[in-house]
């Protein structure tokens, strides 16, 4: 993979998604419908997904691509492929909360190493650069030439008072009994992709997830942790985080800064 190409295209894709978005979400309203598995898909979600997804079939025709809103995608078999979430945070979307991302990533030999998270409400870019290094970049954002770019680090944390991380939409007593066994020094929420961001940037030192999760919700936001120095494992065991999974289903998960002295 030509990683200078493709994290252009990511990043193109990601701001042009974005911005279709931004149209319909400006709109006095939209359509909104349930799946099969009665969460939300709107007219922004299909939109965006017809763009990236086209976008990065003609940049990368050989590569396969895995994408929320193609049901016909998650009966693959892969290891090396490109995974999409063009609307991550649906809920939010629906109720004008800013908290929605866009995201794209590459997943090589099941590892997220390359990708990108954008929220357009709020104007935050995230994405690793050619070599592995995850920036986020100030906007205003110009789509063929990136702006100032400021180096993503995780934290070092301090265990007698964690800064923690959760769910906006999808909190429940599973977590807040979880992050209960930690000292936490600060508790705020978040939604979408957005969450292994503010890890990433430091923002925040844990974000556990005790629920169910594809991988088109983690993958982007895993490849920019893990680019700030970050890591994301199993809940149950600690385990090395892997994709290519059958069905693309996630395990619950904790993304944290490695100084969290995790508990089991």
């Amino acid at each position: 993979m030509d990683y200078d190409r493709l994290v252009t295209v990511m990043r193109r894709l990601a701001l042009e998604a974005g911005d279709r978005i931004m149209e319909i979400y400006a709109a006095p309203d939209f359509a909104v419908r349930a799946k099969s598995d009665a969460s939300p898909v709107t007219e922004a979600d299909e939109a965006a997904d017809a763009l990236i997804s086209e976008g990065l079939a003609e940049a990368f025709p050989p590569v396969p691509l895995v994408t929320e809103e193609q049901s016909a995608s998650h009966a693959q078999h892969v290891s090396t492929f490109l995974i999409v979430d063009p609307l991550d945070g649906t809920k939010e979307f629906v109720q004008r909360r800013g908290d929605f991302t866009v995201n794209i990533a590459y997943v090589e030999d099941g590892v997220p190493v390359r990708g990108v998270v954008y929220a357009p409400a709020k104007g935050r870019l995230f994405y690793t650069l050619a070599d592995g290094r995850s920036v986020e970049e100030e906007g205003p954002f110009d789509k063929e030439r990136p702006g100032a770019r400021k180096p993503l680090s995780v934290s070092m944390p301090d265990n007698r008072g964690l800064m923690v991380v959760a769910s906006k939409s999808h909190r429940d007593q599973a977590t807040d009994d979880y992050i209960a066994r930690y000292a936490v020094r600060d508790l705020t929420s978040a939604g979408s992709s957005l969450k292994f961001c503010l890890v990433a940037a430091g923002e925040a030192d844990l974000y556990p997830r005790l629920g169910r999760t594809m991988e088109w919700d983690t993958a982007a936001g895993d490849a920019v942790l893990r680019g700030a120095g970050g890591q994301m494992v199993r809940l149950e065991d600690h385990a090395l985080f892997v994709y290519g999974k059958p069905g693309f289903e996630n395990p619950f998960f904790i993304a944290h800064a490695p100084g969290v002295l995790l508990v089991k």
